[in-house]
């Protein structure tokens, strides 16, 4: 057997474009506070020897007192300077003053008046020919006292610019403004192929052209076809599009190039223009070749659209990315893929044939595909025979590829918490309820007021799920509290949707209204555990009313305004799409309905008043119910039952583990094992 974890670590690191950060990713910040150190010290020394040379240290006197000591022969020598004049005195006077040099401040002009100079040279010995000093500023003070400073003031400033912009980007080092931060992944580093990709078989196929492209392009040439140049994927986030990208590299085994829309955009216009040219003429270097453009909605939305102008650094990204797009030669084996969520923002020009006229739509998962994915993540971890992907698949309607992920991630992790040594069914259903709903929050102490009340809400709902012919089945309904929810009812979809009916969605209003309906009846008050179902009821009618045409009054017209504002000048120029009295009417029609739906749940549950009570009355001693369990007790169980069912089958589950443990020691003395992972097994679809 191959480890290929070993043959990872051995692997020698890649950096062809030379990305590595600094040393652990962090940067050295002790090295940089010793750096500050030394240039400070550095200006302060400067500066204070630059005061000595400028300021010799002497005590000031006045005229009279500097006029005195020279007419008395006290002082040995003069330095006059601009207005000071300086005078070095003689022993007697040095310690009667208490300073060898003194210093006086006269005008300007009496320092260089000849009949004062003449003065004091005749009060200065005569044996000393340079006891009378003019001595010239010098230049070298000004300049260390004045432009040293402001040059390493610059250079610092130089210094921490390039710092920052290495750990932005450690390949470009100062000033990395032209170049592309492209990640470039070589052959032997795309391994992802569409093996590693399910629950897209659609997109897949439409993808192999392309591969089958890259591999033979001479196969397509010879009789004149032309690969589409730009292929979109467009689809909610986390449905695989990278994912699929690098697995078109993988399988035609070519390099890709990764960058995403946002790291175009700098502070600098003309920037991200720049980067575009130089990411495509590297590119073209290195074909046949994938460029990546993740998240392209953020250079490529609608020009001249909101209140800007257009000369931003978006707008011309933009026409770079256009430009070179339009530039390739036939013979060009550069492919350029983009992905985004948002292809209703994009740019004309984009979507143009020649550029992006290939769109590729990555939906959602069905039914099947949820269960594939599972399947491709479940070889990750160690499963448990007794698995059921296909109870999962069931119970995730609207996932996507990552959400399934995570949700087998998460199941690995309680498996390792738990003690277990392989993923079970228990495990992933926790799991999964935990990535939907939030982590179960057993230590919340609420009071038996509370949790009196949110019985009786869920049981209304878990009442209308069994019964009501109209509403999805029930899967499990508990009052533990899970994420921002007191408790939660939760029903098992039989098939993948694609359409509602009207007597659907009443079934689903009534289904909402059922808790409040019960909280009504059977306690004392009503609680605010109701809003999240009065707003998603409220939203689900005005889709009734204003969108599906499902309202009587209003008739087969749509009178929906848009849901949200692309752009701030569309918002300032929009209308409205009726009048007052259609208002009006809309708000009539969603009062009707929600009204209608509310007496229906209210009537069930007074007339199912006793299996409301039982079910409640059983949240509160078992916290959780399995559709089992609850259609048990409308059979006629009891709680006690339901009790002693759960131990013994917990007592199953232990005597089943040991006699695997001890079959598997059995296979272990007998002869090797043929695999340590157990394959996962998958519920038919």
């Amino acid at each position: 057997m191959v480890n290929h974890d070993d043959q990872e670590k051995k692997r020698p690191s890649e950096d062809p474009e030379g990305t590595r950060p600094t040393r652990l990713g962090r940067p050295q910040l002790g090295r940089g506070l010793f750096l500050w150190v030394i240039v400070l010290g550095l200006v302060l020394a400067i500066a204070l020897a630059a005061n000595k040379m400028s300021k010799p240290d002497a005590r000031e006197v006045s005229q009279a007192k500097f006029e005195e000591l020279l007419q008395g022969r006290e002082v040995e020598s003069v330095v006059v300077k601009d207005r000071w004049v300086y005078g070095t005195l003689d022993q007697r006077a040095a310690a009667r003053e208490g300073a060898r040099r003194v210093k006086a401040n006269y005008p300007s002009s009496y320092t260089t008046d000849p009949t004062t100079i003449d003065r004091w040279r005749s009060f200065l010995p005569t044996d000393k020919p340079d006891a009378l000093q003019f001595p010239s500023t010098g230049m070298l003070p000004a300049i260390l006292i004045n432009v040293v400073p402001l040059v390493l003031l610059i250079l610092l400033m130089v210094y921490f610019l390039n710092r920052q912009m290495r750990m932005a980007n450690a390949r470009d080092g100062a000033f990395p403004f032209l170049k592309s931060n492209v990640r470039l992944a070589h052959k032997e580093r795309a391994d992802v192929t569409f093996g590693d990709v399910a629950g897209v078989d659609e997109a897949k196929e439409e993808l192999q052209e392309t591969v089958e492209y890259l591999k033979n392009p001479e196969k397509f040439q010879k009789v004149g076809g032309r690969i589409p140049r730009g292929l979109l994927l467009i689809g909610y986030p986390g449905t695989g599009k990278t994912l699929l990208a690098r697995a078109v590299a993988g399988e035609a085994n070519v390099p890709f190039f990764s960058l995403c829309g946002s790291d175009f955009v700098e502070l600098f216009v003309g920037v991200g223009a720049a980067r575009v040219r130089d990411l495509f003429q590297r590119a073209r270097e290195k074909q046949p070749c994938i460029i990546f453009l993740d998240e392209i909605d953020a250079v490529g939305r609608k020009r001249g659209a909101g209140l800007g102008g257009g000369h931003d650094e978006r707008e011309q990204t933009l026409n770079a990315i256009l430009s070179e797009m339009d530039g390739f030669a036939r013979d060009e084996g550069v492919i350029v893929m983009a992905a985004t969520n948002r292809s209703d923002v994009l740019d004309p020009a984009l979507l143009r044939p020649g550029r992006f006229d290939r769109q590729i739509v990555v939906d959602l998962p069905d039914l099947k595909g949820r269960e594939a994915i599972l399947g491709v993540h479940a070889r990750k971890v160690k499963m448990a025979e007794d698995v059921h992907l296909g109870v999962v698949g069931r119970t995730t309607p609207g996932c996507s590829g990552a959400d399934l992920e995570a949700i087998v991630n998460e199941a690995a992790l309680l498996t390792a918490s738990r003690g277990k040594k392989a993923v079970g069914q228990e495990e992933l259903e926790d799991a999964r309820d935990k990535v939907l709903f939030g982590r179960q929050k057993k230590s919340r102490v609420m009071t038996e007021e509370d949790r009196r009340i949110t019985a009786f809400h869920e049981a209304g709902h878990a009442l209308v799920a069994l019964l009501h012919p109209n509403v999805e089945p029930l899967h499990k309904v508990t009052i533990i509290p899970r994420g921002p929810s007191l408790g939660l009812t939760m029903t098992l979809p039989e098939k993948d949707q694609y359409n509602i009916g009207r007597n659907e969605c009443l079934g689903r209003l009534m289904m909402m209204m059922a808790g409040r309906a019960s909280e009504s009846l059977f306690c004392a008050d009503i609680s605010a555990g109701a809003q999240n179902d009065i707003q998603t009821a409220t939203k689900l009618a005005r889709k009734m009313v204003t969108q599906w045409g499902m309202s009587a009054r209003i008739g087969p017209i749509c009178y929906s305004d848009e849901e949200e504002h692309i752009f701030l000048g569309n918002e300032i120029t929009r209308s409205k799409a009726h009048g007052e009295q259609i208002a009006q009417l809309i708000d009539e029609e969603i009062k009707a309905i929600l009204e209608q739906a509310y007496q229906e749940a209210e009537k069930m549950c007074r007339e199912n008043a006793d299996k409301v009570q039982l079910i409640a009355s059983a949240l509160l001693k078992l916290e959780t119910l399995t559709v089992e369990e609850a259609r048990g007790l409308l059979a006629g169980r009891t709680v006690e039952e339901l009790l002693a069912g759960r131990e013994s089958q917990a007592e199953s589950s232990v005597a089943q583990a040991a006699d695997k443990g001890a079959a598997r020691e059995k296979t272990h003395d007998e002869g090797p094992a043929t695999g340590d992972v157990p394959r996962p097994v998958q519920s038919p679809a």
